[in-house]
């Protein structure tokens, strides 16, 4: 069986390239004068620099797996925010499940990162497959409950909705395709976060220090 795995460097050529897809969307919303594009766009372009300073201003390193990965989930939300949501049933399901394993990975992370650090502090593994349920569709509350408030201001003052709400049946959507993310995290991606938790390991080690 062949096995693929991109290099770092091919990881973070595909980063850059996403976050010119990502700029190319925020240039069309500028030219078509749509609000929520613009906001969406210039919203997932600063997250796509958050590795980045994060590891400038921290000494902690995401690597450029994650990177990529955050880099992925927002740059496909900017392209539904085209006209893909509308015009692909699945999409909304995808950026969903997408944007759910990156809650679900930080909040791994930072769990396990506490846990090795401190002796005071033990999670089991079964607590931790819990836990970053529960974190994740948390997070996935709050944001349909931002997106209902916000589409329920704009209404209000007749203007262009920035977060789209379709339907009580799609929010309940899109806390399946939260689940879903949470549990791919769960199964699979403990392993390639080890290298972020043992970095945020030493970033706590070195703090307690100081």
């Amino acid at each position: 069986m062949v096995s693929f795995r991109l290099s770092p460097r091919h990881q973070l050529v595909l980063s850059r390239s996403l976050q010119l897809v990502v700029v190319v969307v925020l240039l069309v919303g500028i030219s078509r004068r749509n609000l929520s594009v613009v906001v969406n766009a210039t919203m997932a372009l600063g997250v796509t620099v958050l590795p980045a300073l994060l590891e400038r201003d921290t000494d902690i390193n995401l690597g450029a797996g994650v990177t990529l990965w955050v880099t992925l989930a927002v740059s496909l939300h900017s392209l539904g925010m085209l006209g893909l949501y509308t015009a692909i049933p699945w999409w909304d399901n995808l950026t969903h499940t997408l944007s759910a394993t990156i809650v679900a990975g930080v909040g791994y992370a930072t769990a396990r990162a506490v846990d090795e650090h401190s002796d005071a502090v033990y999670l089991p593994p079964q607590f931790l497959s819990v836990f970053i349920l529960v974190v994740t569709l948390a997070f996935g509350v709050l944001w349909e409950v931002l997106e209902f408030s916000v589409r329920g201001v704009t209404d209000f003052f007749g203007i262009q909705a920035v977060l789209i709400q379709y339907s009580l049946e799609d929010t309940l959507l899109d806390l399946v395709f939260d689940a879903v993310g949470a549990v791919v995290v769960a199964l699979f991606g403990t392993r390639r976060l080890s290298t972020t938790v043992d970095s945020l390991v030493s970033h706590l080690d070195r703090t307690r220090e100081r």
